[in-house]
């Protein structure tokens, strides 16, 4: 990675690390508290931030245009506005409505302020040579729930659920704002060559590659997304169910995320000389390869099961930033971006529902599930042809941002 681009990457880094940590990962720590302080049950508030992630998304095509045109700095600049406004208005729900409310304005910041935000961003800012600054995101934002969990919990304990999410909204205007804020300004245009990629996306429908290739590409952010989502909700439930003590269950589940991040180093490292096709498909048969694993050796094998499941979660993260950019280029890269991840946004809102269904009428047999849905993906993977092997017979013209 460029020097030069350190500091871009580390403050984007930083403020993703935040905006992760007080979305994504806020209701497993405060949903308790504010089940019983608004008089709702604990899943009529997961019912409300899957509603959120709805809300995103519907938005995260618009919010992709809006990228390919203005740059990332003025809307991850935004949506720090839109986060501190949305957990203000959490912080001050009296019940179901207000509960509602305030998640569906919170699901509009994470529309376009997670990392498809930021991918979107770093692509406007360096094109095809962005893989290695989305890594680097992925590295540092891989602690959110590290740093999100405790700081949470300490701050619930200290002020309340209310007063952790108003502390939340301060750290959103004091410190994701100057961050998304201080962001370089985009170039008026990201050049494109007719030789940057042979999918990139055409003004018509008459392109059949690429038709397919967005196909397959949706149907693989969609199966990792839930299977992602599903473990990070039920993955105690889940060791425990193979014969795993609780805390067994919870050490084991600890190590998801040095996981991650190790991958994610690897990828850096080694995998940054494969193609990210390459280092996708690879990913993609960790999971059901542990969940191989587990089903047939039990408890015994958790760790193992999490240490793969992680690792190949954390290089999916980096593959969903890379494999649209090598496969159609960085022109409208935003925009395509969002119309990817609805699939996966959709999936995600459906997965901890859908799977804690599973693992209460099959118990450790819900493995079956996630572990055929990384096979569906690999699968999908192994027909998207690499770069440059099949590029459509007439001239590629590119999505207008």
């Amino acid at each position: 990675m460029a020097e030069s681009r350190l500091p871009t990457v580390a403050a984007l880094g930083t403020a993703q690390t935040l905006a992760w940590a007080s979305s994504y990962y806020l209701p497993a720590m405060l949903a308790a508290p504010m089940s019983r302080d608004l008089g709702v049950s604990v899943p009529t508030v997961f019912a409300a931030f899957s509603a959120a992630l709805m809300v995103s998304a519907l938005l995260g095509p618009y919010a992709g245009r809006a990228i390919d045109r203005w740059g990332g700095r003025p809307v991850l600049a935004a949506t720090s506005l839109v986060f501190a406004i949305g957990l203000v208005a959490l912080s001050r729900a009296t019940g179901p409505a207000g509960l509602f409310a305030a998640w569906i304005v919170i699901g509009v910041g994470m529309g376009s302020g997670l990392y498809e935000g930021a991918f979107a961003a770093l692509v406007r800012l360096y094109g095809r040579g962005s893989r290695d600054a989305i890594t680097g995101i992925t590295l540092i934002a891989g602690f959110a729930s590290t740093v999100g969990w405790p700081l949470s919990t300490v701050l619930e304990a200290q002020f309340g659920w209310r007063g952790a999410c108003l502390a939340w909204a301060a750290l959103h205007v004091l410190l994701g704002l100057p961050l998304n804020a201080w962001l370089p300004k985009a170039p008026s245009q990201v050049p494109v060559t007719q030789t940057e990629g042979p999918y990139l996306l055409p003004a018509t429908t008459e392109a059949p590659h690429s038709v397919r290739a967005v196909t397959l590409l949706a149907f693989v952010f969609a199966s990792t997304w839930f299977v992602s989502t599903a473990m990070a909700a039920h993955l105690p439930r889940l060791l425990q169910a193979t014969g795993a003590s609780l805390a067994a269950a919870v050490a084991a589940g600890a190590l998801v995320g040095p996981a991650q991040v190790g991958a994610r180093m690897l990828e850096y490292g080694l995998l940054r000389r494969l193609h990210p096709l390459l280092s996708a498909r690879l990913a993609t048969v960790m999971h059901p390869l542990g969940a191989g694993v587990l089903t047939l050796a039990g408890a015994p094998a958790a760790a193992v099961f999490t240490i793969l499941h992680g690792a190949g979660n954390g290089i999916l993260t980096i593959a969903k930033g890379t494999l649209p950019l090598v496969l159609f280029g960085p022109h409208g890269y935003g925009e395509r971006q969002g119309l990817l991840m609805v699939p996966a946004r959709i999936a995600q809102a459906f997965a901890p529902w859908l799977f804690g269904m599973c693992l209460d009428r099959w118990g450790a047999g819900a493995l079956w599930l996630t572990g055929l849905l990384g096979v569906a993906a690999l699968a999908a993977l192994l027909a998207l042809p690499r770069e440059g092997s099949k590029a459509p017979a007439h001239p590629a013209t590119s999505m207008t941002p």
